[in-house]
């Protein structure tokens, strides 16, 4: 924890899809702690473009239309990051990448529905990777 006992995270895509699109469960939670400012998310250019690329092309025009609000509204609470050093590959997933260069840029927390993709970075950067429902249970305690 740090400032007023908020938690440094990364948000990778999929907790951001989901947090958006379906508002309820561990994702959504996450979302309304962004909002409430009771976490500090930090996100670089490149995976900014990632969570709207990938809303953009999952969702349908009117929902990527109401998507977009939500997503520049949890931007303006964001902490953007200069990346200083990359790591690739890191994961077997390219766009995973992304959330790794920006976690290590500021030493905070990878929350992902997806461990299996971040497993080579935890082991050998030293990120710590956590799932949703993990950060949800940090937040109550």
């Amino acid at each position: 924890m740090e400032n007023g006992n908020r938690l440094r995270v990364v948000l990778d895509t999929n907790v951001v899809f989901e947090g958006l699109t379906k508002r309820q469960g561990a994702c959504g939670i996450i979302i309304d702690a962004w909002l409430a400012g009771l976490i500090r998310v930090y996100v670089s250019d490149a995976l900014v473009y990632e969570y709207a690329d990938v809303l953009s092309r999952k969702l349908s025009a009117k929902r990527w239309e109401r998507a977009k609000i939500a997503l520049a509204t949890l931007l303006q609470n964001a902490q953007f990051v200069a990346l200083h050093y990359t790591w690739r590959p890191s994961s077997p997933d390219p766009a995973d990448d992304k959330v790794i260069d920006c976690a290590t840029n500021v030493n905070a927390i990878i929350v992902t529905s997806n461990l299996r993709d971040f497993r080579k970075a935890e082991k050998e950067l030293g990120v710590s990777v956590i799932t949703p429902l993990q950060l949800v249970q940090l937040l109550a305690a």
